[in-house]
C-alpha cells in the first residue's frame, strides 16, 4: 500500500529539483526522503525518478503518481482538516432559509440529522427573492432556494449554489378537463391553453412564473391571470372548482385532490432547480464546514424521498 510520505517525497522532488531539497523542503533529513522514494520504486517495480548529478526529474510513471497523489493529499489535508473544525465545532447554530415547499417535505429529515451532529438550526421561511436578498447580506448562513432555466438568481460573486434536487413543474387542470385524460402534456397543447384564467404566485417575479409567462410571450400569448396565491391548497380548490388553471412542482404534490388533475409537463423548461446557496469562506471558496454538514444532510432527506 502506498504510503502518504511517498507521495509527498515525489511531489517535493518535483517542486525542487532534487533530493537534497525536498528534504529540506519537507523538514526531512535526505535519508529519509530517499528511502521513501525507493520504497516507492519497489513498490510500483519502475523508477519513479530520472537521478543525475544535476538533481532528480520525475519519470513518466513518477509523473502520474505525483498527478493522482496530489488529489490523494489534497483530499486527505481536506479531510483532516474538517475532521478538526468539526470536532472543534461543539455545538453550532445556524440560520437556515427555506421555501414553504421544501420546509414540508424536506425539512424534519434534515433537523433529524444535523441535530445528531451538534447542529441546531435556526430556519426562516421566505419565498426565493427575499432568501436571495437574506444570503446576499449574510443575514442567513445558508438557505434552499430554486430557479428554473435560464433564470439566474442575483447573488453576489462569494455565494456558492449546489444543486440538490430537479423538481418537474405538474400542470393542475379541473378533472373533466379535456387534457386530463392525457398522462402527460406537450408543449403544443400546453400553449393551447393561453385562452384559460389563470391562477399564479403572488410574487411578480417567481421564477416559476417567470418561465410559464415567457413561453406564452414567445408564443405570441399573454396569460390571463384571474387569481394569485402562494398558497397550494388554495390553489388547488381554485382549480377544482373551475375557476382557473394552474401549475405546480411534484415536490409540493400529494394526496391526489378532489376534482384536480395533476399532470406532467413534457418539457425539460419546465423543471424547477432546487439549490443550496452559501456565502463561501477562505482560499478555496468553499462553505463552512457545518453548513456542508448541512448539505449532507439535505441530501439524506431528498434520497428518503425517492
Amino acid at each position: 500500500m502506498i504510503d502518504l510520505r511517498q507521495l509527498q517525497a515525489v511531489r517535493a522532488v518535483h517542486r525542487e529539483g532534487s533530493v537534497t531539497r525536498a528534504a529540506r523542503l519537507l523538514g526531512w533529513s535526505q535519508p529519509t526522503v530517499d528511502y521513501h522514494l525507493r520504497n516507492l520504486e519497489r513498490l510500483v517495480g519502475v523508477p519513479v525518478l530520472h537521478r543525475t548529478a544535476r538533481g532528480s526529474t520525475l519519470t513518466p510513471v513518477g509523473h502520474l503518481l505525483l498527478e493522482r497523489g496530489q488529489e490523494i493529499l489534497t483530499l486527505t489535508d481536506r479531510t483532516l482538516r474538517d475532521a478538526r473544525d468539526l470536532g472543534r465545532m461543539g455545538q453550532v447554530r445556524l440560520r437556515f432559509g427555506t421555501f414553504p415547499t421544501a420546509a414540508a417535505k424536506l425539512l424534519p429529515a434534515i433537523v433529524a440529522h444535523v441535530n445528531e451532529l451538534g447542529i441546531d438550526i435556526d430556519v426562516v421561511l421566505e419565498e426565493v427573492s427575499p432568501l436571495v436578498a437574506r444570503v446576499t447580506r449574510r443575514d442567513l448562513d445558508a438557505a434552499l432556494v430554486y430557479s428554473m432555466p435560464g433564470y439566474e438568481l442575483p447573488f453576489r460573486p462569494d455565494v456558492v449554489t449546489t444543486e440538490v434536487l430537479r423538481d418537474p413543474l405538474m400542470l393542475a387542470l379541473p378533472e373533466d378537463h379535456p387534457l386530463a385524460a392525457r398522462d402527460a402534456i406537450d408543449l403544443p397543447s400546453l400553449l393551447g391553453l393561453h385562452d384559460e384564467r389563470w391562477l399564479l404566485a403572488t410574487s411578480r417575479n417567481d421564477p416559476m412564473d417567470e418561465i410559464v409567462v415567457r413561453a406564452f410571450a414567445e408564443a405570441g400569448h399573454a396569460l390571463d391571470v384571474t387569481i394569485r396565491t402562494d398558497d397550494f391548497q388554495v390553489m388547488l380548490g381554485m382549480v377544482a372548482a373551475h375557476m382557473a388553471i394552474s401549475f405546480m412542482p411534484k415536490l409540493a404534490s400529494g394526496p391526489v385532490h378532489p376534482g384536480v388533475a395533476l399532470r406532467p409537463i413534457e418539457d425539460p423548461a419546465f423543471v424547477r432547480s432546487v439549490l443550496l446557496a452559501a456565502p463561501a469562506e477562505g482560499p478555496g471558496r468553499r462553505p463552512s464546514t457545518a453548513v456542508r454538514q448541512l448539505a449532507a444532510a439535505i441530501g439524506h432527506a431528498v434520497d428518503a424521498l425517492g
